[in-house]
């Protein structure tokens, strides 16, 4: 047996569907990485490298195009905020957390759409996807959330948890129970990681405040 048909093989069953060991190892991955991240554990990027490469062939085997094609763009991603977590704060420091400025906002929202648009096209016309929207919408929020998590932005908390509550009913509907079940425990870990990033925020805030007042 190769390893495309062991990682395809069924490991167990959930309400009466099969689940492989790829969709149980993406699924454990997972769960590891959003809680390292919720952490600012600098080892959630090698573990999501890996979530992000047993999910490219989940969803490219479930019809889920846009969603496969969005691994490879999370992989480029998850180089650079590799890098820019260790060397991309102020003189090649560990980055902070900080906030989404209106400047970034104006050009990532009407990116956002267009992408959606363009993707929704994409998918109807070219695939045979009976998700097109869906999967066009979840896949943009995704960018635009990873590309904030990259940059330790508060607020790209708040776009996982947009996208997870589109994300559980879109899975469901394909029958992935299990990918249903752990983006229900992203949805709890964004609020933890983001909870955490706030909480570390303040602190910043009021140490900088701190020190302006001692000088």
């Amino acid at each position: 047996m190769g390893l495309a048909d062991l990682l395809n093989a069924t490991l167990l069953t959930v309400a009466g569907t099969p689940v492989t060991w790829v969709e149980f190892l993406g699924f454990a991955s997972g769960v590891g990485n959003v809680w390292l991240v919720a952490r600012q554990n600098i080892w959630n990027w090698p573990i999501g490298i890996l979530n992000v490469s047993l999910y490219l062939l989940i969803f490219a085997d479930s019809g889920l195009y846009a969603d496969s094609a969005l691994q490879l763009v999370y992989l480029a991603l998850a180089v650079y905020g590799w890098w820019a977590w260790l060397h991309g704060g102020t003189n090649r420091t560990p980055l902070p957390v900080s906030r989404t400025t209106r400047r970034t906002w104006l050009w990532l929202l009407p990116a956002g759409v267009m992408v959606t648009a363009g993707l929704t096209l994409l998918l109807d016309r070219a695939t045979d996807s009976n998700v097109p929207f869906w999967d066009a919408l979840t896949t943009t929020l995704s960018l635009m959330a990873t590309y904030g998590q990259t940059r330790k932005l508060l607020e790209s908390w708040w776009l996982w948890i947009i996208a997870d509550l589109v994300y559980v009913p879109l899975y469901l509907y394909k029958d992935l129970w299990l990918t249903a079940v752990l983006y229900v425990i992203f949805l709890s870990l964004c609020v933890l990681g983001l909870r955490n990033w706030s909480r570390d925020l303040s602190l910043a805030v009021r140490m900088r405040l701190t020190e302006a007042g001692a000088r």
